[in-house]
């Protein structure tokens, strides 16, 4: 039915419908807003630019999912022509984003799911890009469970809040 098609299920790592977001270690760390992302088809297998001519199926590169933004509401996901130009979406990205170089400043993870999302012309637009994502996931994506939260955030708390305790300790010679 509509509720299976759309379950999302963080035991077997299925997100249909969605964008998928995981914090990139180090990097996340320091700018929280930053990490790695894929985009899920309508069966909730994630699909990820990785790499250099790389993209993973069903393991994102850097870990599970801390985060997802779901796309498609009942109506959607019951639409056969609308799952079916999702998922051809989806497929066309991940096609062509095997036949790129990576780079972590302008042909990314996030280009590979605004390519995705531009080839659908979702919700009208077409300039779905790296910026636009990563503030709409920041702002907007759901967290899987408080642990994942937590591993997504921690490490960002504890290193700026050690470097404020530092400041601190260093003001007051």
């Amino acid at each position: 039915g509509e509720a299976t098609a759309l379950a999302i299920d963080p035991a077997r790592e299925r997100y249909p419908f969605c964008i998928v977001w995981t914090p990139i270690p180090c990097l996340t760390w320091l700018f929280p807003f930053i990490g790695h992302m894929g985009v899920a088809d309508s069966r909730g297998v994630i699909f990820d630019f990785a790499g250099p001519y790389t993209v993973t199926v069903d393991q994102l590169a850097f870990g599970r999912t801390t985060r997802y933004l779901q796309l498609f509401d009942a109506a959607a996901a019951a639409d056969n022509e609308r799952v079916e130009a999702w998922d051809e979406a989806v497929r066309v990205a991940s096609e062509e984003y095997t036949k790129r170089m990576h780079n972590l400043f302008w042909d990314n993870c996030h280009s590979h799911v605004g390519f995705a999302l531009n080839r659908l012309r979702f919700r009208g637009f077409a300039r779905w890009n790296m910026v636009v994502l990563a503030t709409w996931m920041f702002f907007a994506g759901k967290f899987v469970s408080f642990p994942r939260f937590l591993s997504s955030i921690l490490p960002s708390l504890l290193f700026y809040g050690f470097f404020a305790l530092a400041m601190l300790a260093t003001s007051k010679h």
